[in-house]
């Protein structure tokens, strides 16, 4: 009886300590379910709508309705520029359209540099900022860096000819910086920023004040103009750049300063109806 008493017992005790390693290993479950829950959602990151468009879009093309779409984008990685709101794309009241001034991937966010104005062509004149002209500068290989010239790029503008003075003393030419960073908005009949060959130009068409347009058209009237490209990083302007002949070969001009000249007196006499100018010592104080 004791032995059955004991078996049973022993039986027991193993039931539970097996119970209480089931619900142990139960437990443990749940709290590595629980942790992995807890990291899934601290992981979770505030998204917003950003419109993106749904193929490959080039220069020239039309953005409609039908080939935009929504999708949830993370709030802190947002690009500048970009639509999150479809009435910011299509304004009621607007043409429901815009023009593609640069290419776009599939699935890329359309951005503000990257579209025109609601209803609006991708000619230059979409290109022009707000009190801002488009003047043509004529250019040919050399003036215009070889064609490596893009829209898009900035360059400083150089005046080679002979000013009024130098040419009365039959001076030689000089070169002076007339502008800086002027921005290029086409070359010849074309505004695809896109565009990367090198095309040798016969106009460069650039943005410019109304001020700023009237000093290149009496510069390209009255002298050669030379462009030199700006680096895309490059902030630094150049400021006060005027070189001539003298200047380029490193000759310094003396300035001769005349000693004063001895002062004179005079003595005039009639003799009949002539009048005689004879000179005499100065008197001394």
């Amino acid at each position: 009886m004791r032995a059955v008493f004991s078996f049973v017992l022993i039986i027991g005790v193993g039931l539970a300590g097996f119970a209480v390693y089931m619900a142990k290993g139960v437990f443990d479950d749940y709290q590595k379910a629980l942790a992995t829950e807890r990291a899934a959602r601290g992981q979770v990151v505030p998204t917003t709508e950003v419109y993106v468009v749904e193929q490959a879009m080039r220069y020239g093309q039309q953005i409609t309705k039908e080939n935009v779409r929504a999708v949830m984008w993370p709030k802190s990685a947002v690009p500048e520029g970009t639509y999150t709101a479809f009435e910011e794309l299509f304004p009621e009241g607007e043409k429901q359209f815009r023009t593609v001034l640069r290419a776009m991937e599939k699935d890329e966010a359309i951005m503000k540099v990257k579209v025109t104005e609601p209803g609006e062509d991708a000619g230059v004149s979409a290109r022009l900022a707000s009190g801002k002209r488009a003047f043509a500068i004529k250019v040919d290989v050399a003036s215009g860096v070889s064609g490596f010239i893009s829209p898009g790029d900035r360059v400083d503008v150089y005046w080679t000819g002979q000013t009024g003075s130098r040419r009365e003393a039959g001076g030689g030419e000089v070169t002076q910086l007339i502008l800086t960073n002027v921005h290029i908005i086409a070359i010849d009949q074309r505004a695809d920023l896109d565009r990367t060959a090198p095309l040798v130009a016969r106009t460069v068409t650039v943005e410019a004040t109304p001020d700023q347009v009237g000093r290149l058209n009496l510069a390209q009237n009255t002298g050669r103009l030379t462009l030199a490209l700006v680096g895309h990083s490059d902030e630094t302007v150049a400021r006060d750049v005027l070189i001539d002949q003298n200047a380029l070969l490193g000759i310094e001009v003396e300035e001769t300063v005349e000693a004063p000249k001895e002062p004179t007196c005079t003595v005039r006499t009639r003799r009949g109806g002539e009048i005689i100018v004879t000179e005499i010592p100065c008197p001394t104080n």
